[in-house]
Parts: structure tokens; C-alpha cells; sequence
């Protein structure tokens, strides 16, 4: 696939001269609790620019809580969170916007507006957040649609599509806003398993043609050999290992890493 037909995220090159080094995402001392449950656990956690970095670990051990924080979709209740040098928590309801234009999403079940056409879910919110004309998003979201292997399907309600079809227009609308980060939860989930490959294939792609900076939860293991720079396991709220995938996959230091591994792959 042509690298000049994938979307590059914005920069800030008053901030980063390289436009792709450096620290783009921090978290410190993060903390979530539900009731009396405490999700994360005083975290810890850095993302540097334009790396792939993917969250493992068993269910309930706290990594979409991140994705949903740095989505702004939850507040932690202690600690701060940092995207490209700019206060995401504590800050003002403004600054929190113009921080959230850095960040994309794709979640588990597409949450495309199924009133829309393909076409419009993709260019709502690049003509209503960004401020593009018409004329520019239509075209933006064309190139995204021919990226993601749909250009046909640009006049297609969702519920004419199949779930690997939704969920690639899913990753074409979050890759409209032109993000610096890319946040992928759990994409494959609710797929039939014949549709996982297509989508992966589609964010190998991504990930292979392009900075942006990817920060995944999956338990499709071999995926996450294969896009990531850094793999890091989570279990009660904390990070217990991090490593490159070779390591981490091959050969995990810890027992409860194994086990978890071993019950996955």
C-alpha cells in the first residue's frame, strides 16, 4: 500500500522540532476506583511519539480503563494525565478539548450513528471539531474509505454492512481527525472470527505506513507481536512486566506473565 495515501497525524513543531520524538503521553500516579474497587493502582505510565505500544493482561486488570481516560470518558480520581506537553486531568473544560483532538479511538462495538450514511460518519466531525469544509472532509474520508477497502460503500447505512465492514469505518472515522494518537480497544472482539483477519490486516497497515502513535488493548497475540514496539503487562491495576515483544512473548520474567500467556496463545 502507498505511504502518500495514509493519513499523517498533526504536529506541533514549535514543541518538537523532529515532529515525531520524544514523550507524548504520561500518566502519573493515576488512580481509578469504582466502589471499592481500585482499577488502577497509583499508575505510573509514559507513551513516547509515533511508538506502538500494546496492553495485555486478564480482564478487569485496568488497561481500557487507560484508553477511557485518555478518551476523557472516565476521570481519574487521583493523579495526572499529559498528551504532547498539554494537561488532559487535571485542566479546563477547553483545554480538554483542544487535547482531545489529538486523540482518535476505535472501540469493541463501532459505535457508528446509524442514521448516517458511511460517508457522513466519517466527515461529521472533522467539518464540526475541526472547522473543514465540506469539500475537504468528503475528500479526506474518500481517501480513508479507498484505505480501508470501501470506497463503494460510501452511500451504505451501517446496517448494510458487515461487522468487519463497520469496524473499518470505524478506524476511517477516527483517522479523519488526523490524530497523534490512536487508541484500539479490544477492535476484534465483537467480530465473527472470518472478519478479524481484514481488520488487522487494515491496522498492520497503519501502523507499518505511518507515525502515529498507537496505543492497543488486544488478546490477539500475534497482532500484537507484529505492530508493537513495547508490550506491557498489566495485573490489579499496575504494570508487573514491560518488554519488546521478542522478550515478552519468548521469554517473560515473571510466572504470573507466563500463565497469562500460556492460557492466551
Amino acid at each position: 500500500m502507498p505511504t502518500d495515501t495514509l493519513p499523517q497525524p498533526e504536529t506541533n513543531p514549535e514543541k518538537d522540532p523532529a515532529g515525531s520524538a520524544g514523550e507524548l503521553i504520561r500518566l502519573e500516579q493515576v488512580t481509578k476506583r469504582f466502589g471499592n474497587n481500585t482499577v488502577l493502582d497509583h499508575l505510573d505510565f509514559s507513551v513516547d511519539a509515533g511508538k506502538h505500544v500494546t496492553l495485555i493482561g486478564p480482564s478487569g486488570s485496568g488497561k481500557t480503563t487507560i484508553l477511557r481516560l485518555l478518551m476523557t470518558l472516565l476521570k481519574p480520581d487521583e493523579g495526572t494525565i499529559t498528551v504532547d506537553g498539554q494537561q488532559l486531568f487535571p485542566a479546563s473544560d477547553k483545554q480538554v478539548r483542544e487535547v482531545r483532538k489529538k486523540i482518535g479511538m476505535v472501540f469493541q462495538q463501532f459505535n457508528l450513528f446509524p442514521n448516517m450514511t458511511v460517508l457522513r460518519n466519517i466527515t461529521e466531525a472533522p467539518v464540526t471539531v475541526l472547522g473543514l469544509s465540506k469539500d475537504e472532509a468528503v475528500e479526506r474520508a474518500k481517501g480513508l474509505l479507498d484505505l480501508v477497502g470501501l470506497a463503494d460503500k460510501c452511500d451504505a447505512h451501517p446496517a448494510q454492512l458487515s461487522g468487519g465492514q463497520q469496524q473499518r469505518v470505524a478506524i476511517a472515522r477516527a483517522l479523519a481527525m488526523r490524530p497523534q494518537v490512536l487508541l484500539l480497544d479490544e477492535v476484534t472482539s465483537a467480530l465473527d472470527p472470518e472478519l478479524v483477519a481484514g481488520v488487522l490486516d487494515v491496522l498492520r497497515d497503519i501502523a507499518r505506513s505511518t507515525d502515529i502513535t498507537m496505543l492497543c488493548v488486544t488478546h490477539e497475540m500475534n497482532f500484537a507481536r507484529d505492530i508493537s514496539d513495547q508490550v506491557l503487562m498489566f495485573d490489579h491495576g499496575r504494570i508487573i512486566e514491560s518488554g519488546t515483544p521478542e522478550k515478552i512473548f519468548s521469554d517473560p520474567e515473571l510466572d504470573r506473565t507466563r500463565e497469562f500467556l500460556s492460557a492466551v496463545l
